[in-house]
């Protein structure tokens, strides 16, 4: 399998074992220091960071990614997904508002970075403005 076709399929494995709730598949995908930028947050280190935050969210929200369109360079080391989040809003999360069951559905979009055959940095991108909204009633 050439380089593009490998990132492309690891990153699909990485979105479909996502889909499934199944977050030991997922850090499977992952390089042992990999480094996670979450969209209006800090940087996480590591597989252990990167349970810990699956962990919070499952209990924050319920997501499903559809739509889902996934773009690799020719040498395989970086690539872009691009999908909709159909989600719901289960528990208030820190500086949030209030969560009551809130459906949302919104565009976002991720980077990656590849090294060894492994995910070495995901880069989550959404626009917060358009969740609060949605899970505040305004939108």
């Amino acid at each position: 399998m050439d380089p593009r076709s490998a990132t492309e399929a690891l990153i699909r494995r990485y979105y479909d074992a996502f889909n499934r709730d199944d977050v030991e598949a997922m850090a499977g995908c992952l390089a042992d220091d990999v480094a996670h930028d979450v969209n209006q947050g800090g940087r996480r280190v590591g597989v252990a960071a990167f349970r810990a935050f699956c962990a919070h969210m499952a209990r924050c929200y319920r997501e499903r990614l559809e739509d889902i369109a996934i773009m690799a360079t020719d040498d395989g080391r970086r690539a872009a997904a691009e999908f909709v989040v159909d989600g719901r809003y289960l528990a208030t999360d820190d500086g949030l508002p209030p969560a009551t069951g809130q459906a949302y559905r919104l565009p976002a979009g991720a980077f990656f970075e590849l090294r060894d055959g492994r995910i070495a940095r995901i880069t989550t991108h959404y626009n917060l403005a358009d969740w609060t909204a949605q899970v505040a009633g305004g939108g």
